[in-house]
């Protein structure tokens, strides 16, 4: 049987195929405050602009394409049983071939009810307008989880992250909870491979290991670790 791998994966894997990230030093988000794209007061306020900034990301993103580490960590399911539990909204895993994919804070190209949240749709173009209802007469917003909001696949990925014989951590500084937090649910003594450029903060543990290099050389050097021990 295969030995399971999670891989937690954010920002920085997309970042590498360039769409551009949130980086909360400076609060912008393309030069937006995340209080106005990314909350459910932004919305609120002005769904005008929330829905124009995510048809500027849907276009980014179907422009984009999948790099060296999105394609290596959906080559490991040859030798694995994969789960991504991604906190990116792009389909950049899927792409790249990944068929078990949990994305932590909603889908880029799904769009759902603003009043029902189980009325989820793929969408069939690149934008949501102002004026496109869900069947119940509700206007249509992004399928994404903002500030503010309950992460509805939390529960489910922290029991894969309990189950992983292997865990890795790819392109995310671990400061965004409650994502950040499914380090805490991976057992003891399961290797933990965090690879980024940077150290991500993260209490020290048995089986810990830092590879402080981007996902597209990253990954697959722990690939090819993991493949040599069996």
């Amino acid at each position: 049987m295969k030995k399971k791998l999670v891989a937690l994966t954010g920002a920085g894997i997309s970042a590498e195929s360039g769409l551009a990230t949130f980086r909360a030093s400076d609060g912008l988000w393309e030069n937006h405050r995340i209080e106005e794209v990314a909350t459910p007061e932004g919305w609120a306020n002005n769904p005008e602009l929330v829905l124009e900034f995510y048809n500027q990301r849907r276009a980014a993103a179907r422009a984009a394409q999948p790099n060296a580490g999105h394609l290596a960590l959906a080559e490991l399911e040859q030798d694995f049983e994969v789960v991504i539990v991604t906190q990116n909204v792009d389909d950049l895993h899927e792409r790249a071939g990944s068929s078990r994919v949990i994305h932590l804070h909603g889908q880029l190209f799904e769009a759902r009810s603003s009043h029902f949240d189980h009325l989820v749709y793929p969408m069939e173009s690149d934008r949501i307008d102002l004026g496109e209802l869900c069947e119940q007469g509700h206007q249509l917003r992004p399928n994404i989880v903002w500030f503010g909001e309950a992460v509805p696949l939390l529960e489910l990925a922290a029991q894969e992250a309990a189950t992983a014989d292997v865990f890795l951590v790819v392109g995310t500084s671990l400061q965004v909870y409650p994502a950040a937090g499914l380090v805490d649910y991976v057992r003891r003594g399961t290797p933990i491979y965090i690879i980024d450029p940077t150290r991500p903060p993260v209490s020290s543990r048995p089986n810990l290991q830092f590879i402080t290099e981007p996902a597209s050389v990253g990954v697959s050097q722990v690939a090819a670790k993991l493949r040599q021990q069996g």
